[in-house]
């Protein structure tokens, strides 16, 4: 009973805040307009500064990232992820106490003054998901589920959002257990860094040929992150490189950091990713399949 009231007030609650962002498009913080908004302007600005001018406007393959974009943002949470999130946190906190550990929280951040502890909570969000890229890369088992955002071949805007949704079960994972349980952030605000980072993302993917100046050692941009995307690989990084999800200042302290050249026109994907599925019930089920 425990585990069927938390997925019933999950799916409920989350219902409830789509609902009610879909019908009150002023309310703030609102996370459905403002996607679709960033992504009208991001696409704006491919279409006005487009770094690969003979890539099509619509690029191939745009419809089905559109979809993506919906579907891991939105759909996803309330299908299946709101009731797993609630029945993991059940569970983990019931582990937790079988080992004599706090049930709630180890350290509690929550009393530093608010611009520390927004300024504190940015820096190890980001560094979180830095070092759980950098994992879904070197793990061969969550590589098989990352192929599916590597396997774009024409950049845009709309790639950022193109992934196997057993990557947001991960990054949540580590995102709770790190940020949640372990220094009990509680922040009101975490919404200004969920929406800068979805910006930073589109504008890392789109079709644009920016580096910020100075700031690109700072903040991840769409030059740098090419390379990521890049099929051939150097020997001497065989798990990839520019892991950076906002900022590119880990890539840079742990020397994962490569732009040898402009990489307008390489190759995007892996190997063999030719023979890859193309439809999203293919990208779904093919990471399950044995090798």
């Amino acid at each position: 009973m425990e585990f069927w009231e938390a997925i019933t007030r999950a799916y409920e609650g989350y219902a409830s805040y789509l609902w009610d962002a879909i019908t009150h498009p002023l309310k703030f913080p609102n996370g459905f307009y403002f996607l679709m908004i960033v992504s009208l302007v991001v696409f704006g600005l491919e279409l006005a500064f487009p770094w690969r001018k003979k890539q099509r406007k619509f690029r191939k393959d745009f419809w089905q990232d559109a979809f993506y974009m919906f579907f891991n943002y939105f759909l996803f949470q309330l299908i299946v992820f709101a009731a797993l999130t609630k029945t993991t946190r059940i569970l983990f906190g019931k582990l937790v106490g079988t080992m004599g550990l706090p049930t709630d929280y180890l350290l509690d951040f929550s009393g530093l003054p608010g611009w520390l502890q927004f300024v504190v909570y940015f820096l190890l969000y980001d560094f979180v998901q830095w070092s759980v890229h950098v994992i879904l890369h070197r793990v061969p088992f969550l590589w098989e589920f990352h192929k599916v955002h590597h396997s774009v071949r024409e950049m845009g805007f709309a790639a950022h959002l193109r992934f196997h949704f057993m990557e947001s079960v991960v990054y949540q994972i580590a995102k709770f257990t790190l940020l949640a349980y372990i220094f009990n952030f509680k922040l009101t605000d975490a919404f200004y860094i969920y929406f800068f980072a979805t910006l930073i993302g589109h504008l890392n993917h789109a079709n644009l040929g920016w580096d910020y100046g100075p700031l690109k050692y700072i903040l991840n941009n769409p030059k740098m992150h090419i390379w990521h995307h890049a099929k051939e690989l150097p020997a001497d990084r065989p798990y990839g490189m520019n892991y950076a999800i906002t900022l590119s200042v880990w890539d840079y302290i742990f020397r994962t950091n490569y732009i040898p050249k402009s990489g307008r026109d390489i190759e995007l994907g892996f190997e063999n990713v030719e023979n890859y599925p193309t439809s999203f019930w293919g990208h779904v089920v093919k990471p399950f399949k044995r090798r």
